[in-house]
């Protein structure tokens, strides 16, 4: 069991720690063009690749995507309901509450623990997160300048969750030519992710170290609690279960840190949230992988 959990999160540190060493260096790392290569490129091809060939249920998925809105709309009441009893700006916290890192970290941990079952229905999440973050956590970080319905149509993820989503319903493939493409460009996405996290919290100045274990605390503990209340709630078992655990309990979104920056939302604390929580999470992962597994 250990030996299982360990090949699990190995790669997901080794990763992380490549980028470490990469900031490290010195070594010029643009994590601005990285990020957008793979959310407008790599995620979309990443998705399109796996849900366009696994053999998965419609309704599994579709109930996958459903819970991860129900653990989202649960973690609304500790996001508003803890900054205001510390005394700080809601708006400031709540997308950490809201978004956790079900990407970088989320993906790599669901393929490898529940392989491409897993990481289908990890994307499942991931899309729901997605379509959600951007519009909605710039809104929270910075006002009207989300772009609105347009800003969420030039999204090239949005296009392919409606692709993907097609596929699975019609059982149709794409062209294997089209499949071999995707799946290369998309086979860098996980290894990129992985890294720029690692690049990340290397880069991310922490202050309130105290402030930052409570919120990081809450957000993974509050995240894992609605997981289980919403899978207990909608009867989910096996691998559908275990994925919609994993993600909820995933620490806070370096993406939250980016939108705090842009905006000047503190992005100190939240920089503190980020490399808190994913510290905490490399202790809280492996257990939540031995209950599971």
């Amino acid at each position: 069991m250990i030996s299982e959990i360990a090949s699990v999160l190995f790669p997901v540190v080794v990763c992380a720690v490549l980028g470490a060493l990469w900031a490290h260096s010195r070594t010029h790392y643009d994590s601005d063009f990285i990020s957008r290569l793979v959310l407008n490129i790599g995620a979309p091809c990443l998705m399109l690749s796996v849900l366009g060939q696994v053999e998965i249920d419609p309704q599994v998925f579709a109930q996958t995507a459903l819970a991860c809105v129900a653990v989202t709309c649960l973690m609304v009441i500790p996001g508003v309901v803890l900054p205001r009893l510390l005394g700080d700006d809601v708006r400031s916290y709540l997308p950490s509450f809201l978004f956790p890192n079900v990407g970088n970290m989320g993906l790599p941990v669901c393929l490898l623990a529940f392989g491409e079952q897993g990481l289908a229905l990890a994307l499942a999440f991931f899309m729901m997160l997605s379509v959600a973050h951007f519009p909605v956590g710039i809104l929270l970080a910075g006002g009207r300048e989300a772009g609105g319905i347009a800003g969420i149509a030039r999204m090239p993820i949005m296009y392919a969750i409606a692709l993907s989503v097609f596929l699975i319903a019609t059982g149709l493939r794409l062209p294997e030519s089209v499949e071999e493409t995707i799946l290369l460009i998309g086979g860098m996405t996980i290894p990129l992710m992985l890294i720029t996290l690692g690049v990340s919290l290397y880069n991310l100045k922490v202050t309130g170290w105290g402030k930052a274990v409570v919120y990081s605390l809450v957000r993974i503990l509050g995240g894992l609690a609605a997981g289980l209340l919403v899978t207990e709630m909608m009867n989910m078992d096996g691998v559908s279960r275990a994925v919609v655990l994993i993600q909820s309990s995933m620490p806070v979104a370096v993406f939250n840190y980016l939108f705090a920056v842009r905006y000047k939302r503190e992005p100190d604390a939240v920089a503190g949230l980020v490399v808190t929580s994913t510290f905490m999470s490399f202790v809280s992962m492996p257990v939540l992988l031995y209950w599971l597994i």
